[in-house]
């Protein structure tokens, strides 16, 4: 069982790449799904997730090759013309984005049979919200012995309005219409820049869509599509981490091929908190010295703070001046991780949906353990602001959404490590 060790870090300094969307790249692997062929997706981090999805593909009949890393990381995916449309459970239940699947077996093989969808505890995420949109566009759903099993005709457009603008729910739907009879117009539709990349994908295999970004979705359907060859945006959620990093430790760097655009919302919260951030137009140059100010922190759907952000918002208060409220407004259940920050010296109170977050000088380095990918990378920050050491266990959760986190923030002067216990 391998941990991260951690000592309390002087001002980083630097450069570091982000590397591609986790949250795309899942995407639009299952986007390959709908056209037989060879598809090419770069920007692909060597992650565990991305090697789940390889093997839920491979399940199916699909061929993956995954070769380079970092920003240089090429995913090869021959789909054939005949697919198994069944996701099994032993995949499935590693990774909660696999649900993605439903749309694009559904609408090109008519039938799918899919696990029901594992992955982090954040409380009760239920895909109904998937289910009934795909019923507005003719299919019908039964469950047995923990399988969802869909059937249609080919599905047939129509306006579906989300009650929620689900990111994945935004996914399916998207991908399952682009094959469809007729138009499809989806109210209400996530707007993630991660959305915006799917579509362009799909745009790229002959898919017809507009409003991709927006709240009002419109896809004409096409009677098939061709392989695409497409690059992963940014990751966004990985910018943040090292945001976070530097508003903990101090110091400048350059997160290179971050978007700004792609994190307003988030860059005029750490400004408040005292980060300086510059779009260098090929990514953005932060710089924090002193103590950061504490300001309250709500997520919402993009464009608001999102939920991946949260821990490393709470990490980064833990230590500020001030007294904050957190409050989430996504998932439930997802301030597990706070009693391993209490663990570590932390003032935090938490009640419901919100968290009161009293802020110390420093952190007492501890033993921690990683719940889930963003928090394990916040509790890895946290030992940049501790006394001592900080091992951090669970390193398994993180390598499911970061490639060599120890190494990246070494090379910008943070004192981590990585090894057995």
């Amino acid at each position: 069982m391998e941990r991260f060790f951690v000592r309390g870090s002087g001002p980083l300094s630097g450069r570091v790449e982000v590397y591609g969307a986790k949250n795309s790249v899942l995407k639009l692997m299952a986007a390959t799904l709908l056209a037989p062929g060879h598809h090419r997706i770069g920007n692909v981090p060597a992650i565990t997730d991305v090697m789940i999805v390889r093997e839920l593909l491979s399940a199916m009949g699909v061929e993956t090759t995954h070769t380079g890393c970092g920003t240089e990381g090429q995913l090869s995916i021959e789909v054939p013309r005949e697919i198994t449309p069944i996701a099994p459970y032993e995949m499935v239940e590693k990774i909660r984005a696999s649900i993605v699947v439903l749309g694009p077996l559904l609408t090109r093989c008519g039938y799918a049979r899919v696990s029901l969808p594992g992955g982090d505890d954040f409380g009760h995420r239920p895909i109904e919200m998937h289910l009934r949109a795909l019923e507005e566009l003719g299919a019908s759903f039964t469950t047995e012995h923990g399988y969802l099993e869909g059937r249609c005709d080919r599905l047939t457009g129509r306006r579906v309005l989300f009650e929620f603008p689900s990111h994945t729910a935004t996914d399916n739907l998207m991908m399952a219409a682009v094959l469809a009879k007729g138009t499809t117009v989806i109210e209400n539709a996530a707007r993630e820049p991660e959305v915006i990349d799917l579509a362009a994908m799909l745009t790229g295999m002959g898919a017809r869509i507009e409003g991709a970004g927006t709240s009002r979705i419109e896809i004409e359907g096409v009677d098939e599509l061709a392989p695409a060859h497409h690059v992963a945006v940014p990751d966004r959620v990985e910018a943040a981490t090292w945001l976070a990093a530097v508003g903990i430790a101090g110091g400048e760097v350059e997160l290179v091929h971050a978007r700004y655009e792609h994190m307003e919302m988030l860059l005029e919260k750490l400004t408040a908190m005292g980060i300086h951030t510059v779009d260098t137009g090929s990514g953005i140059l932060a710089t924090a010295s002193g103590r950061l100010r504490a300001v309250d922190v709500s997520t919402l759907p993009y464009p608001g703070v999102a939920t991946d952000y949260k821990p490393f918002l709470v990490t980064m208060l833990t230590v500020s001046a001030g007294v904050a409220i957190v409050t989430e407004n996504i998932f439930a259940g997802r301030f597990r991780y706070v009693d391993e920050l209490i663990r570590m010296g932390a003032d935090i109170t938490t009640r419901g949906h919100h968290a009161v977050v009293r802020g110390v000088r420093r952190l007492s380095g501890a033993q921690v353990r990683s719940p889930d990918i963003r928090a394990g990378a916040a509790l890895v920050l946290a030992g940049l602001a501790a006394d001592g050491t900080t091992e951090v266990s669970g390193a398994e959760h993180v390598d499911r959404g970061y490639e060599d986190l120890a190494g990246r923030l070494a090379s910008i002067g943070a004192d981590v490590r990585r090894g057995e216990e």
